[in-house]
């Protein structure tokens, strides 16, 4: 008999056939496995890459599918381990789920495993107990034992286990402020603070688009990030708000610096686009380029391959690294065609950080000088944030956004000199550190100057600008009333007002 799969949830995501089998790939690519068999064999296959996210959704599909009798894992990489979402699912059949409530604090059925997956409260207890029974589930390690198993399903026939189940499922809406569409700069000290600011730039100003994954993302164009102070060993909060750990990310950062041998099934690593897919280990030309030539401006790493276009069915989202040695300070800078920057940006960042300290050592030890480690700079043509983690973005904003604001106040544009001096506002603009005076700006009104420094210092810090701006107005009243004015202090007039309010002079 043939069975028609209703995929409810991100169809565009699952190919689907008319048996009973549902394939579940982890991060094996779907296709692999799709060649192998015959569309009447399996019910859908599709990918599972998150326990947080992508359970949910599946459950969702397989409750409002009853014809579906097995389910094949298919949990075979060293990113289905490093991810744990194929073993999060397998441990919901095989141990189930209690109440609980997810990070954001949402009431939801949490799985009883070592990984942390979440299915929505709105779905029955009942229709999860009764989805765990109807269901053989069996694990495959290897692409040709799931190919097996699903031919060995196909054999036989089971009875529908039921009515087919669907249940509210509730979406988030941001709220969104207007904002420019193209080019953003974000700088933070560690890749912790770094990521807050960008998200909370995002959820504020970005743009609501459709995506290819059914679903929706907020995006901005041409985000640039600078990470200035990522210390050697990375910086964890405490308690830990990244969506990753130390663990993760040691393994993280071999899939950037080494090599691998081409899989089938298994997309490419960016280690394996630096160092063999192109027939040049690019890593180690750049460490030679450098070590011969501090000064180049060629030490370029290429990851896209023009293959891409036709070849792939998800080419790389890590398309471009360049290096530079300047004052004997080594940065990096990355460009990513599209970027995941709430689930992905904290790894892809920290993986760059490690690669950046290995060029630094390797060049060092070729050069016998010591290099210092500069900032970390990405450029995300498409910065975007899924709308499955929109409620997670939100409760992130609220509990450490307010703790990303600086402490202490540094302009790389420099600092502002303003005094009254013969009936006129006066600005000194003063280099950073040395203090050397590179610009002097006068007038009678804090409009006049404040169009001038727009004018000849554009990339003064917003905070900085707004400091400015008062102290401006500020210096515009004590020249009209005759008063005394020093920067940052309040003017005496104002002290007047405080001690005698009923007699205070008027300002005008």
């Amino acid at each position: 008999m043939a069975w028609q799969f209703n995929p409810v949830y991100k169809p565009r995501l699952l190919c689907c056939g008319s048996g009973q089998t549902v394939v579940v790939t982890g991060w094996t690519v779907k296709e692999t496995v799709i060649k192998r068999l015959q569309p009447s064999d399996y019910a859908a296959i599709g990918q599972l890459y998150s326990p947080t996210r992508g359970i949910n959704l599946l459950i969702r599909n397989l409750l409002a599918n009853p014809h579906v009798r097995h389910l094949v894992v298919l949990n075979a990489t060293r990113e289905d381990r490093n991810a744990g979402a194929c073993e999060c699912l397998l441990d919901f059949f095989h141990h189930g789920f209690m109440a609980g409530t997810t990070d954001t604090g949402r009431e939801c059925w949490l799985i009883k495993s070592a990984i942390v997956g979440y299915i929505d409260a709105e779905i029955s207890p009942a229709a999860l107990e009764q989805l765990r029974t109807a269901l053989e589930v069996k694990e495959a390690r290897s692409l040709m034992e799931a190919v097996e198993l699903v031919n060995a399903f196909a054999q036989t026939e089971a009875p529908v286990w039921g009515s087919p189940l669907i249940f509210p499922y509730l979406e988030s809406a941001p709220t969104l402020l207007p904002g420019p569409r193209y080019g953003h700069r974000i700088e933070g000290r560690t890749i912790a603070e770094t990521w807050v600011k960008i998200i909370h730039r995002i959820k504020n100003t970005g743009v609501i688009r459709p995506t290819a994954y059914d679903g929706q993302w907020q995006e901005l164009i041409d985000l640039l990030a600078v990470v200035t102070d990522e210390p050697e060993d990375f910086y964890f909060p405490e308690p830990n708000y990244l969506p990753c750990d130390r663990p993760f990310i040691r393994d993280y950062i071999a899939h950037i610096l080494e090599d691998a041998t081409v899989q089938e099934g298994v997309k490419y690593t960016y280690g394996q686009r630096l160092r063999s897919w192109f027939g040049r280990d690019q890593i180690q030309q750049v460490i030679e380029k450098l070590s011969e030539d501090l000064d180049s401006a060629r030490a370029v790493m290429s990851l896209w391959d023009v293959a891409d276009h036709e070849a792939q069915a998800s080419p790389p989202c890590l398309n471009h690294l360049w290096v530079r040695i300047v004052e004997g300070e080594l940065s990096l800078t990355a460009t990513f065609r599209s970027n995941d920057m709430f689930s992905a940006w904290p790894a892809n960042a920290m993986g760059l950080r490690a690669l950046q300290q290995h060029l630094r050592d390797r060049i060092s030890q070729n050069i016998a000088q010591p290099l210092r480690l500069g900032p970390l700079i990405t450029l995300s043509q498409s910065a975007h944030i899924y709308d499955d983690c929109w409620e997670n973005a939100d409760r992130l904003l609220q509990t450490q956004y307010p703790h990303c604001q600086p402490r202490t106040y540094s302009d790389p544009a420099g600092s502002f000199l303003i005094s009254l001096e013969e009936g006129q506002i006066l600005v000194e603009h003063l280099t950073p550190g040395s203090g050397e005076v590179v610009g002097c700006f006068s007038g009678k009104t804090a409009a006049a100057l404040y169009r001038q420094l727009a004018a000849d210092c554009p990339a003064l810090a917003v905070d900085h600008a707004l400091y400015l701006g008062s102290e401006l107005q500020k210096a515009e009243l004590a020249l009209r009333q005759g008063l005394t004015y020093e920067q940052d202090k309040p003017l005496p007039l104002l002290h007047a007002v405080r001690a005698n309010p009923v007699g205070a002079v008027p300002l005008d």
